[in-house]
């Protein structure tokens, strides 16, 4: 009896081990490491431009150390971790690994991170926008392109997920004494821009997403809509959104309330 017990035990503290190790697996086939590393870069050159248009790029190397602190590849990676860790079942989490941990996911994964490295040039974006305007309403690739961002609700998460940033960025200025907005005045604000945000991430996504898919061969592309229409891919979308959130509404914060600081001080 005694020995039935331990193993039942065992079974009961084995499955989160279990969970765990699989997220890191998956952690490590989705390369978000690489993925973090993007960010960071995307992360530190809009830092440069806040720096020169509100701070008259007189933020010296404090205004650097706050967004390099903002901006700290661990917690980042921590935050993808326990989205993914909370946000996906043992068996969708088994699926995901066995989709990016392919050939064919690896593929797929090292375009994506390729492409959003070169979406940093503006005149890459646009370029990759404008093509993906001249393409033909029946082009294979932007049939399954249009697919792939509407199986995923990417361009509303998007929108979602920038009115929230700048909500935070500008409660940020707020709370540091820069910005003197209530939270609702703040808010109708954010929702004054949300056509032009919507149009704005319409457009990044249909040359982000070009640029990664356009290499690929249709059957990869149809691959890739099947698992993102799939529950394991539903989930693995809406966790590695909750992530997404979690990481920018804070770090929009904080560069908020790093900027009104900064500024404060080079007042004095």
């Amino acid at each position: 009896m005694r020995a039935a017990v331990l193993a039942f035990a065992f079974c009961l503290t084995a499955a989160p081990l279990w969970a765990d190790a699989r997220v890191t697996v998956l952690m490590d086939a989705l390369r978000v490491p690489e993925l973090v590393d993007a960010l960071r870069t995307e992360g530190l050159s809009d830092a440069e431009g806040l720096n020169d248009d509100m701070l008259n790029g007189q933020g010296g190397a404090f205004w650097q150390e706050q967004v390099s602190q903002l901006y700290a590849p661990n917690a980042i990676e921590d935050s993808f971790y326990t989205a993914l860790k909370t946000g996906m079942d043992p068996e969708a989490l088994d699926v995901a690994v066995q989709f990016f941990d392919s050939l064919r996911g690896q593929r797929i994964t090292a375009l994506e991170i390729a492409a959003r490295r070169a979406m940093m040039d503006p005149s890459v974006e646009e370029t990759a926008a404008d093509a993906f305007a001249d393409l033909p309403e029946d082009d294979p690739h932007r049939r399954l392109l249009t697919a792939f961002i509407a199986a995923n609700g990417f361009l509303d998460l998007n929108v979602a997920l920038t009115m929230s940033a700048s909500y935070q960025f500008s409660r940020g200025l707020a709370d540091g004494g820069l910005l003197q907005m209530t939270e609702d005045q703040i808010l109708a604000q954010v929702w004054e821009s949300e056509q032009t945000l919507r149009t704005e991430a319409q457009s990044w996504l249909h040359g982000y997403f070009l640029l990664a898919q356009q290499p690929l061969e249709i059957s990869d592309l149809e691959a890739y809509v099947a698992f993102s229409r799939s529950p394991a891919g539903k989930q693995l979308n809406a966790a590695l959104f909750n992530g997404y959130e979690n990481v920018f509404t804070d770090i929009a914060y904080g560069l908020g309330r790093a900027v009104a600081l900064n500024a404060a001080g080079n007042d004095i």
